[in-house]
């Protein structure tokens, strides 16, 4: 099947914007160059999207930022919007509560237009240069992510960068999922393999302390139903990038659908959506996405790396490729979370 681009809009100063369509193991994928977005994804024989997307560009242009997007070149939170490597203090624009940086800035990669670098059938390879610079970040980065539908029901995303001086580097996939077409997804079942998390100030600036989970929300290492817990934190994998292994399964009951999550990363973040406006935002297919309508869950390095010396290293050599690896596995027909 031949690949499909199609014109999707365009920016305020007229860049134009293209959704480009790829097919492979039972799964169609709508990928904009805007923000190198995932803008729908469906399941062969599934009359629903399984995620949170706008049927034009407007909206991720405002309220639905980030939805979807590859974001970076720091993905998450850097407090007060700086940090230092060597004797260098660096600044990013504070476009999180006016005082931290959040996802590489106001103009981060989930705001720019990606070129096609390579597509096929079922494959699509999305390059980004960012210029020395570029919202406070140093040394110039090369990035590309590649999306593959090549599994039973798998979407790959495969990012890799390289820089030609030390700079931060965390990039992750912001997609919102839902997996069975309801208006929320606070019956989901959720498993994460996590034996820690980063306890936040009120701020969503993590506080230095790696808690356990026993014994708290945040406790997901048996199977349980996402309810309404405002989570937005991040959960912790590993000290360091490993190879490829599977941290999350996300489950319906309603439609028996169940999902996987496998990464190289050393951070999971989860928000569940408790703060989309109540107000909603315009949907696939007529819906309307309210609070906790859908659940992220990007994999990345942890928050605030940059200034944390006793967290996973986010900085990126020029002697050194960053790639990071994610999967997603998509089952139908399923009875309970736990994969086979």
């Amino acid at each position: 099947m031949t690949p499909k681009i199609q014109p999707f809009g365009m920016l305020p100063d007229g860049t134009p914007v293209d959704r480009v369509s790829i097919v492979g193991g039972g799964l169609t994928a709508n990928i904009l160059t805007y923000g190198a977005t995932v803008q729908d994804l469906r399941l062969d024989g599934v009359d629903h999207p399984l995620v949170l997307g706008a049927p034009v560009l407007k909206p991720y242009l405002g309220p639905m930022t980030y939805f979807g997007a590859i974001v970076g070149r720091f993905a998450n939170r850097i407090a007060n919007g700086k940090f230092s490597i060597g004797d260098e203090t660096n600044h990013v624009p504070a476009n999180w509560l006016g005082r931290h940086a959040l996802h590489g800035g106001p103009v981060g990669t989930g705001q720019k237009v990606w070129k096609i670098g390579a597509l096929s059938a079922d494959s699509l390879r999305l390059d980004l240069t960012l210029p020395d610079g570029d919202m406070g970040f140093p040394g110039e980065m090369s990035v590309s992510a590649r999306f593959f539908l090549g599994g039973d029901g798998d979407l790959a995303i495969d990012i890799q960068a390289t820089t030609d001086a030390p700079s931060p580097c965390s990039f992750a996939h912001h997609g919102y999922f839902n997996l069975d077409g309801g208006a929320d997804i606070t019956n989901h079942l959720l498993w994460i393999d996590a034996q820690s998390y980063l306890p936040v100030d009120d701020d969503l600036i993590p506080t230095g302390e790696v808690a356990d989970v026993a014994e708290t929300p945040f406790d997901f290492r048996t199977a349980r139903e996402l309810e309404s817990r405002r989570i937005d934190h991040n959960f912790c994998l590993s000290a360091r990038q490993v190879p490829l292994r599977p941290v999350v399964e996300l489950f319906s009951g309603e439609s028996g659908i169940a999902m996987r999550v496998e990464t190289t990363e050393p951070g999971l973040q989860i928000y569940d959506g408790g703060y989309i406006p109540k107000e909603g935002l315009p949907g696939l297919d007529d819906y309307r996405y309210g609070p906790f309508a859908g659940i992220a869950m990007e994999t990345q390095s942890w928050p605030d790396a940059p200034n944390r010396p006793d967290f996973p290293s986010a900085i990126l050599l020029p002697s050194e490729t960053y790639s990071h690896q994610i999967r997603y596995r998509f089952q139908r027909n399923r009875r309970q979370v736990g994969w086979d």
